[in-house]
């Protein structure tokens, strides 16, 4: 099993930024890659990023694309979200998942083990 802490949300203006952190621990060997995910009110659970641990390659949703980095440490065992230029419709719960990607199609799976998930609120 994998846990996961997730960090870093808060409330931000709208055109603010936020740095979100996804702390990985116990067995984590078998992690290939790590994706964000998010929650709206009323909405089901929105892919936003993943990012693979053998080469650093990233996906993004199109909603993010440009505004959002996904990046890794593999010292830290750590994940993180650079969120800019926010916007009130990303206002959610953001969610960190041990994973894989196919990598023919460049398609996140997740996996079972998630985190608790952070609040982000953009006001505008």
């Amino acid at each position: 099993q994998v846990q996961l802490v997730e960090s870093g949300g808060g409330l931000v203006q709208a055109g603010g930024s936020l740095r979100l952190s996804c702390a990985a621990s116990g067995r984590t060997f078998s992690n290939y890659a790590m994706g964000w995910y998010r929650q709206a009110p009323g909405k089901g659970r929105e892919f936003v990023a993943a990012i693979s641990w053998s080469d650093g390659s990233t996906h993004y949703s199109d909603s993010v694309e440009g505004r959002f980095i996904i990046s890794r440490d593999g010292t830290k065992n750590t994940v993180y979200l650079q969120l800019n230029n926010l916007k009130p419709e990303d206002t959610a719960i953001y969610y960190c998942n041990a994973g894989a990607v196919v990598y023919i199609t460049n398609t996140y799976l997740p996996g079972a083990s998630w985190g608790q998930g952070t609040q982000v609120t953009v006001s505008s």
